[in-house]
């Protein structure tokens, strides 16, 4: 699981939050 592939991990997360802009700040808190 590369790091650089959290593409696809990130995706499934955002699908929780179901919002655009929650889902970016959510890709910031992963970080």
């Amino acid at each position: 699981m590369p790091k650089m592939k959290t593409d696809k991990g990130a995706a499934k997360r955002f699908k929780i939050t179901g919002t655009g802009k929650i889902r970016r700040r959510q890709a910031m808190k992963s970080h």
